[in-house]
């Protein structure tokens, strides 16, 4: 399996950033690691070997990056607005130089897939709804989907909101709508096992997020797992080679 490994300018950060790709050829799936996680976790933590065959066959690549959200959305020593102000530096890091990186390493093999678990599959949800003529499919797994509900002090504002999907699905209307409709595909993999309801909110979350999906008429698909299945990698690892085929 071809992997490669480069560190990109994140003006504003605190370091630069790391994008490792994995395979060949094929289209192209940007991964966030899950909370604080660096873009190496993907491969530690055996997902990349679960979809090992698509990688080999060519029919994906997988692109890893680091998250910031030690800066961002877990820095509990700031309010909420500033931690969603600072998330806008991850998305310009993102936008600027990741989705370039991608469009040049990979041209002409398809609009990018976003996913992640647990907050990593926050960030490939909001990505999706933000920039969905980037990134028109999304597979969320186990994530929770309201930044409000995580460490929910101080103030909020505009930041917030654009930067939240439990805030911002609800007033979606109108042409933008009908164009997200006819755009995205989202699919929220949760099980109903331990981690997954306490501490971490993601099987309500997920519940909240498929029920404002179905109200505004936007396609999506939940897919709730069993009752032993864990918020955990073993079990993600499973979800990831189920859902991933479909849509390579």
């Amino acid at each position: 399996m071809e992997r490669e490994q480069v560190e990109l300018e994140a003006p504003g950060l605190d370091r630069r950033g790391t994008l490792i790709r994995y395979g060949h050829f094929g289209r192209p799936v940007l991964v966030f690691p899950s909370e604080q996680g660096r873009a190496w976790d993907y491969e530690n933590n055996g997902m990349v070997d679960a979809v090992a065959d698509l990688i080999e066959d060519g029919r994906v690549k997988l692109y890893c990056v680091d998250s910031y959200d030690h800066v961002s959305w877990s820095d509990r020593s700031i309010q909420l607005e500033d931690r969603a102000r600072r998330h806008e530096l991850y998305e310009s890091w993102i936008l600027n130089q990741v989705v370039p990186t991608i469009g040049s390493d990979s041209p002409g093999v398809g609009d990018i897939i976003t996913t992640g678990c647990s907050l990593g599959a926050f960030h490939a949800l909001n990505f999706a709804f933000k920039r969905a003529d980037l990134f028109p499919v999304a597979i969320c797994q186990s994530g929770n989907y309201d930044a409000t509900s995580w460490h929910p002090w101080g103030e909020r504002g505009d930041a917030t909101y654009f930067n939240n999907p439990a805030d911002y699905l609800p007033g979606l209307s109108g042409d933008h709508l009908d164009w997200l409709r006819r755009r995205l595909f989202i699919v929220l993999t949760v099980g109903q096992g331990d981690w997954e309801t306490n501490p971490t909110g993601s099987l309500p979350s997920a519940r909240a997020t498929a029920a404002l999906l179905e109200e505004k008429g936007i396609p999506h698909e939940l897919d709730m797992w069993g009752y032993d299945v864990a918020h955990d990698w073993p079990w993600w690892r499973r979800q990831l080679a189920h859902h991933l085929p479909r849509f390579c």
